[in-house]
Formats: structure tokens, sequence, C-alpha cells
């Protein structure tokens, strides 16, 4: 029986103007290695994942090949490619990167706590649906506002979810709804579930990951990773 092919497509392009650093928040120190680090080497590691393509900044490719793949010894990481201009532009240049993969993992470079166990759970909901995306349910009420910043209405908190990374896809149905959007409007794509919603009518399962999960956005973000790196 043929293997399946699971390939991580690791965005790592991001600016981070809201960690107010001069160095990309990727590419920030926690516990001695880079934030990238983690992400790659759980990918590494994983017995599921066959291979990973790295997307940056152009400027930060060499870097990356040399200071990241290289030094830690990633030999999964395949492709080390410049990323677009847009987040949905770095994805659809992993995409196109991918060579007879069967599903993709699209993650957030600057999420360094995805464990092996949220991965298995991932592939469990991709293999039913073809779709699906890591996330948890909200600890806190959710607010929807109006244009003019008064309350329109309040969901139902059980029925809420904050969506992480990584969301996974069979190769085909991301790579098609991709194509497809991109000949319309793409105002408004914030994650890649947004993009298969919008192209096709897929049903997206929502899979538990963790409350640890946690994209570095900001420095306290930083802050929280550095405690919880602690106690791993």
């Amino acid at each position: 029986m043929k293997r399946e092919k699971i390939t991580a497509i690791v965005l790592a392009a991001g600016r981070g103007k809201r960690m107010n650093s001069k160095v990309q928040k990727q590419f920030l120190e926690l516990g001695g290695k880079p934030v990238l680090y983690y992400s790659l080497n759980c990918f590494q590691q994983s017995p599921l994942v066959t291979d990973i393509i790295l997307v940056t900044g152009a400027e930060s490719v060499a870097f990356c090949k040399e200071e990241i793949v290289e030094k830690y010894g990633f030999t999964k990481v395949k492709k080390v490619i410049p990323g677009g201009k847009e987040r949905y532009d770095s994805v659809y240049e992993g995409l196109l990167s991918c060579e007879n993969s069967d599903f993709v993992l699209i993650h957030d470079g600057a999420r360094p706590f995805i464990t092996q166990e949220i991965l298995e759970r991932g592939m469990t909901g991709v293999r039913e649906t073809g779709a699906c995306v890591i996330g948890m349910p909200s600890k806190d009420t959710v607010k929807v506002s109006d244009e003019n910043g008064f309350v329109q209405e309040t969901p139902e908190r059980n029925l809420v979810w904050s969506v992480q990374t990584p969301q996974i896809f069979e190769y085909s149905l991301i790579r098609n709804a991709h194509e497809k959007i991109r000949c319309e409007n793409m105002t408004g794509i914030t994650d890649d579930a947004m993009v298969v919603e919008r192209a096709s009518g897929t049903k997206i399962r929502l899979v538990e990951g963790s409350y640890k999960n946690l994209k570095i956005t900001t420095p306290e973000d930083l802050d929280i990773a550095e405690i919880f790196l602690k106690n791993i």
C-alpha cells in the first residue's frame, strides 16, 4: 500500500509589527532557540509528516537555510522559498511547491507549541471530511459589534471557537480552492479555511488543539511562551 504523503507548509514570512522588535517574531529567541525552531522540530520528529516546505521572506531565505534548517539538522525541509505579499499568497506559493502530496498541514511558524497529539487528532479529522482546523472553544463571552462599536450580537459561547493552526486539507481540495478564489475577490480572507469555505461546499471539521498552542504576536505572548517552555 502506498504511504500517504503529508507535507507541512510552515509560514515564516510575517513582519511582526506588534512585537515592537527589529527582529521578526519567528526568529526571536525562545529558550535559547528561534521561535521557528519548535514547530519545525515537531514536524521533523513526527512519523506522520513526510516533508516540510518553509515559506519565508525573500530576504530571509539564506538565513533560514543556514541558521535554522542546516544548523538544527531539519532534513525533512525540502524547500525554503520566498512568500508573497499576503498570507494567502505565501500559502499559495507553498502549495505550488508541493510534489505529489496527499495532505497538507498549513502552520504558522510563530506557533511553537504544536504537539504530536494535535497532529494525530488533526489527521483523524481531515480524513473524515477533507478539511479540518485546529482550535479551542472560547473561554470568553464573545461580542459581535456593528460598524459603530456597539454590540450587535452575542453568540452562544459553546458554539464559538478560537481557531489555531495547523489547518489541514486534502491537497487537491486546498489547491483547487486557491486556484478558484484567486480569480475572485480575496478581501477579508484571514485563514486557510476561509479559502475552502468560499470556494467549495466542503464542511470543515473543528478539532481540539491546546490552549498552549498560542501564536506569538506581542511581547506578552513571548513572556507566556517562556513560562510554557519551562513546564514542558
